[in-house]
């Protein structure tokens, strides 16, 4: 790998002695993850099913390392919502940013989505789960993610984090800052990072960083906790915003985090005033780990008073005939009272919302379904996010059924079933989609946009 002139100078100069080792890893093939859905399955329950030869990722309790070439996105598992594919070293600022059920947390850049969907697992569905980005052709996955994950609780919003102060001033109990950046510690997996420092450095995303974690801490409520972070080596982007945001707010201080083999903490001598604080910061480094390299922080404010926040009001929709008849089959607890109705389409989320004004609203809950003239036609993200106990017409193949992958290539299919009507799909006990039965024939409803290719 030829590396740009003035980066080489650069980590000599950081890694002293050390620079040959990380010179001799970029070579390397860059290692492949994936990290099990505890929304949807424990980690030991999935063990006993996993196809894969894995090795347990040291820093997270659900990672595992897995070969390329057993190509775990080509599994009905995936399409289940069992398991996210992501790059171990990646799976460190969310499993570092405690999360408790009932948090109100939000994913400040959150395409596409492997954060959010670790984030929300760790919720258990309780408390919200807010997911931003500026991008509005990235929210396309993130929203993808985030629904195959079955994550009733979330939020996904499209917009610069200043946008969200006016509504959001003190609300959240966590912040996940996974900032753009300069992308130095992920060299190895490709010429398209090594082409964009080449035309833009650090010195802009530094820029960047500094307003987006201002914003950020406006939106953190007293007590709460953020966790910044990037994959980047730069102290520019790294030790320096932190230093940053510590000196102009002195309500903030780092909290230490716990160190795995091979992890190296932040450098004092990197900042501009040596600040021995950012010792309790994290990086990793791609000589050091099996990993690329990322650099974490976590910061909390201190207790104070709290601001107010004015909730949004929710008119209970008015169902259809056909939607009650649907959801007679449902036993998913539902309080109709926190349905939002919006052109027909309906969606779920328990927890109280501010007013939000100012800001792209892309998802607000769990989109259920649409109510048609004549009919209710449920959601891909609905079915997802249901258990095979909580509708009761389901229907299920095992894994091994030729009709599993047919489903998910949105094929017709024969169907043997007692009664007709909309059925819930299913691979053994994790469902897949929808089917509409008649005379023994499945009329596919499994979203085209989701399709196995």
């Amino acid at each position: 790998m030829e590396l740009p002139i003035e980066f080489e100078k650069k980590m000599r100069n950081l890694l002293k002695e050390d620079f040959t080792e990380y010179e001799k890893h970029l070579d390397d093939a860059a290692y492949y993850g994936i990290r099990v859905n505890t929304l949807k399955i424990s980690v030991e329950e999935f063990l006993k099913i996993c196809p894969f030869h894995v090795e347990r990722v040291p820093w997270t309790e659900n990672g595992f390392y897995v070969e390329r070439e057993e190509k775990p996105s080509k599994h009905p598992f995936y399409h289940a919502g069992l398991y996210y594919i992501q790059e171990p070293s990646a799976m460190t600022p969310a499993a570092y940013l405690p999360i408790c059920p009932g948090d109100r947390v939000l994913d400040l850049c959150a395409a596409p989505g492997g954060k959010s969907t670790e984030l929300g697992a760790k919720l258990k569905g309780q408390g919200v789960l807010i997911s931003n980005d500026v991008s509005i052709s990235r929210t396309k996955a993130l929203i993808r993610n985030i629904e195959m994950f079955g994550i009733r609780n979330s939020v996904v919003l499209c917009t610069e984090a200043k946008y969200m102060v006016s509504s959001f001033t003190g609300y959240f109990d966590k912040i996940l800052v996974d900032a753009p950046c300069s992308g130095e510690g992920m060299f190895r997996k490709g010429n398209h990072e090594i082409k964009n420092w080449k035309q833009k450095g650090s010195e802009p995303y530094a820029k960047l960083q500094r307003e987006i974690v201002e914003d950020a801490v406006k939106l953190l409520r007293p007590g709460g906790m953020m966790l910044y972070s990037t994959c980047t080596f730069s102290p520019e982007e790294n030790e320096q915003v932190i230093e940053y945001l510590l000196e102009r707010h002195r309500d903030l201080s780092i909290v230490p985090m716990k160190m795995c083999e091979g992890f190296d903490t932040g450098h004092p001598e990197w900042t501009l005033t040596g600040r021995e604080d950012v010792k309790h910061c994290i990086r990793l480094w791609p000589h050091k780990i099996k990993g690329e390299g990322h650099f974490l922080a976590l910061l909390q404010k201190e207790p104070g008073e709290e601001s107010e926040v004015s909730y949004e009001k929710i008119r209970r929709p008015k169902l259809t005939p056909e939607t009650k008849e649907f959801f007679e089959n449902c036993t998913m607890k539902i309080d109709w009272n926190h349905v939002r109705e919006h052109q027909g389409k309906l969606f779920y989320l328990e927890e109280d919302l501010p007013e939000i004004s100012g800001v792209r609203i892309l998802r607000k809950g769990l989109f259920l379904g649409e109510m048609k003239k004549g009919r209710f036609e449920p959601s891909q993200s609905f079915a997802a996010a249901l258990s095979a106990e909580e509708f009761k017409n389901y229907v299920s193949f095992d894994t091994e059924d030729e009709r599993t992958i047919r489903y998910l290539k949105c094929e017709t299919l024969n169907v043997d079933t007692p009664k007709e009507g909309i059925y819930l799909i299913g691979m053994n006990q994790f469902p897949l989609g929808w089917g509409k039965i008649k005379k023994g024939r499945m009329k596919n409803k499994y979203a085209s946009s989701w399709r196995w290719l």
